[in-house]
């Protein structure tokens, strides 16, 4: 039996680099960051999502909270927001757009915002002064009071009142007045009565690092100043001002000028690091299926009551895109977006020296491609988890424990039990049935039946092979191991006449495929062909059928399964994830060995579709199903009348997988087993049986662990339960063994555990 060598070292040998740009172009596919198109749409940078579910549940403070993040002054840019968001609403698709608008005077009204100011605030050592009234004025005077700069505002007007009713005569006198309270409790210094010329203000500017206008100051200042919309800065003079007209105009410059005001007053290019401004472009994806009422609540005159707003607030969809998340259960895992689970695995792979903690994540990915099939942009994970196997395998970086098992079980059946020959009475064969090595181990007589009905009924000769396609040192990311199981069963093909591969199973159809010079026909496309064996009938009740993963894409294998489960009789149940959308077992990837909570969550996530019992057409996904209880039959069962039973165990497996190759052999060539296949003398408890199925220990490990201690007589005393203990070391793995012998020297093994460990023995002291 091989073995496959420990990694040498944790450095790195080889270099298999994924460039930046690669790992960028595929996380950009990802739109699960992207901000709703509400959010995307405002310059001012609202949280508008936020906003909306705040107000819908009645917290209308955290909703003012929000609000006020983007507003210093949040009635009065609500009064005259031009609401591009509502523009830009999903829901104006099917009906009526949120009205952002009038809920944000409705938070503005009802809400309770935070507390201004604090003794322990701690101010710029940058003083700043703006010259001028009007709209820009007073919200850059809140922009640069939040900002804690040392603010003072001249102005020709008389007072606070005076100030605060230029331009916003649009106010109702209630507005007025709370605007005029939030006004007077911010930190503001004013300077009254001024009478802004040039002269003034050369005579004040030397007082202040940052100095701001208003757009009518700053001409008469400067008759040559000249506004430029992205800085909001008269560069001569190093004087940041304001143009435009409107509320929402104001707004957006004053919050261009405080940044501008901030890189001056750090010595800094106001035109760098300026981050992104303005209003944007959105691609995220959402589902408006949930959209519920399609019609707005009218607005009254006097704007929302609280519990209209509510109302209105409720029918936001909350955009956003899940649609892995509601597909695929390793996502739903992770509770990670493939965005970001991608530059994780980059840095896990490319970066991190040490302990690569995404090791675990990117094997229990299945590999199976649903994801790109449910993404609005076909995001596929499974490209990022498989490259990163392979780069850390080829970089000495991926430890063999996650996949070893799988890997020796592939090695197993393509050696121990693997078996080519062709049908009896034909030198060469036109065909070769390959049913898999799932199929070997789970359901052997199924494969005895089907094999047996294409050598009666198929003219030119069947032969057979009994091995692995390679996909699991595919899943691994063993290039090299892959492209050596690759030439194998190439080879062994050719030594047959390259016959025409009958596949009974999709992963090894799709393996076969993709090698040139092989042509693959499913047994599904056969029997619809030459028409299903006589005694073939499905049960008389409901079924839910369930695509393999491997089919995914291949619609003719699909179809055709649906054609011989209706030639059968089967009442198929239509279930939400089917055909290229179905989800995987569990199996695929290796992820049953690599994580098997979440390849559990994988098979109940295939589950959950139906209570009805399944067909499927992959013998990993009957086995994965049968073991969560649930009642599966693989189409070939059907079909022969055959039935697997219950889910052998991983030592069942390779005994059936080698009890059908020697009873082949037995009837195609006459040839008699060379050993036969025993335990021998050695008993096991049903516990331990159940623990080494789940621990991944093999009946023949055991045996070499009583084999060597009857050799040794190596064995220490458990002095509690008075059992037995030996262990040996089995390639890369220690197995330890406690176990009972009577008098006859029968042994009964009561538990058997495994660590990847090596123990020295030390003589003397």
């Amino acid at each position: 039996m091989s073995y496959i060598p420990e990694r040498g070292s944790t450095h790195v040998y080889k270099v298999n680099k994924i460039s930046k740009e690669e790992i960028h172009s595929m996380a950009e596919q990802c739109v699960y960051e992207q901000p709703p198109f509400c959010n995307a749409a405002c310059p001012l940078k609202l949280d508008t999502k936020s906003m909306l579910k705040a107000a819908a549940t009645g917290d209308f403070n955290k909703a003012l909270q929000l609000y006020e993040r983007i507003a210093p002054f949040p009635l009065i840019l609500a009064a005259g927001c031009d609401a591009p968001c509502e523009t830009k609403c999903r829901l104006k698709e099917v009906g009526d757009s949120i009205s952002v608008r009038e809920i944000e005077r409705a938070v503005s009204r009802f809400g309770v915002g935070k507390k201004s100011g604090s003794v322990f605030k701690m101010y710029k050592k940058t003083p700043a002064a703006i010259f001028g009234s009007g709209l820009f004025s007073l919200m850059l005077a809140g922009e640069l009071e939040k900002k804690a700069y040392p603010l003072t505002v001249f102005c020709e007007e008389g007072s606070p009142e005076e100030f605060l009713s230029s331009e916003t005569e649009f106010l109702t006198e209630e507005e007025f007045e709370s605007e005029l309270m939030r006004l007077n409790q911010k930190d503001i210094k004013f300077e009254f009565n001024c009478d802004l010329t040039h002269t003034f203000f050369e005579e004040k500017r030397g007082e202040f690092t940052i100095v701001c206008a208003s757009e009518k100051c700053a001409k008469a200042f400067f008759p040559d100043a000249v506004c430029d919309e992205s800085l909001m800065i008269y560069e001569k003079e190093q004087l940041v001002m304001g143009c435009g007209s409107g509320v929402m105009a104001a707004a957006f410059g004053a919050k261009k000028a405080a940044v501008t005001a901030d890189r001056l007053a750090q010595k800094l290019d106001p035109r760098n690091t300026r981050g992104d401004e303005g209003p944007a472009e959105s691609k995220l994806y959402t589902d408006l299926s949930a959209a519920g009422s399609k019609e707005k609540i009218a607005v009254p005159p006097e704007g929302y009551t609280k519990e209209q707003a509510m109302e209105e607030a409720k029918r936001c969809i909350q955009c956003h895109c899940d649609e892995c998340f509601k597909a695929c259960a390793y996502i739903q895992h992770y509770q990670k977006n493939p965005a970001l689970m991608t530059r994780e695995i980059y840095n896990n792979t490319q970066i991190i020296m040490g302990d690569h903690q995404m090791n675990k994540p990117m094997n229990a990915c299945a590999l199976c491609g649903q994801c790109k099939v449910v993404c609005p942009n076909g995001f596929d994970m499974s490209r990022v988890c498989q490259a990163a196997r392979r780069n850390m395998v080829s970089t000495d970086k991926m430890p063999n424990s996650p996949h070893e098992f799988a890997l020796l079980d592939m090695l197993f059946s393509n050696e121990d039990a693997f078996l080519s020959c062709s049908q009896p009475g034909h030198e060469r064969c036109r065909y070769v049935f390959f049913p898999g090595c799932q199929s070997d181990a789970i359901a052997p007589e199924t494969v005895r039946a089907a094999y047996t009905d294409l050598c009666t009924r198929l003219d030119g000769g069947v032969a057979l092979m009994l091995g692995c396609c390679g996909a699991i040192a595919d899943w691994a990311g063993r290039t090299e191991m892959y492209e050596e199981q690759k030439a194998f069963i190439r080879s062994e093909l050719s030594k047959l006449g390259d016959p025409v591969v009958i596949a009974g199973c999709p992963t090894c159809a799709k393996e076969l495929r993709e090698q040139d010079g092989i042509e693959v026909l499913g047994i599904w496309d056969i029997l619809n062909e030459i028409g299903l064996p006589e005694g073939g009938k499905a049960p008389d009740r409901l079924f839910a059928l369930h695509d393999s993963c491997g089919a995914r894409g291949d619609a003719q294998t699909q179809n055709a399964i649906r054609t011989i489960a209706g030639k059968l009789g089967c009442t198929l149940i239509d279930t939400e994830y089917s055909s290229d959308r179905s989800p995987c077992c569990g199996y695929g990837g290796l992820t049953a060995y690599a994580n098997r909570e979440v390849a559990k969550e994988m098979t109940e996530k295939c589950l959950e579709r139906s209570d009805a019992p399944y067909i499927t057409y992959c013998m990993a996904c009957r086995d994965r199903f049968a073991r969560e209880g649930r009642e599966s039959r693989h189409i070939l069962e059907l079909i022969y009348g055959t039935d697997a039973g219950s889910p052998p165990d991983i030592s069942e497996k390779r005994y059936n997988r080698l009890r059908l190759k020697n009873d082949l052999l037995h009837d195609l060539r006459g040839e008699e087993p060379e050993e036969e296949i025993t335990d021998g003398p050695i008993e096991f408890t049903d516990e331990c049986l159940k623990m080494m199925d789940d621990r991944m220990i093999l009946k023949s490990d055991v045996i070499q662990v009583i084999r060597s201690y009857k050799e040794t007589g190596e064995a220490i005393e458990d002095g509690e339960s008075g059992l037995l203990v030996c262990r040996e070391r089995l390639g890369n793995v220690t197995f330890w063994v406690k176990f009972s012998e009577d008098e006859c020297g029968k042994v009964t093994v009561h538990r058997a555990w495994s660590h990847r460990m090596t123990i020295q023995r030390r003589i003397g002291g």
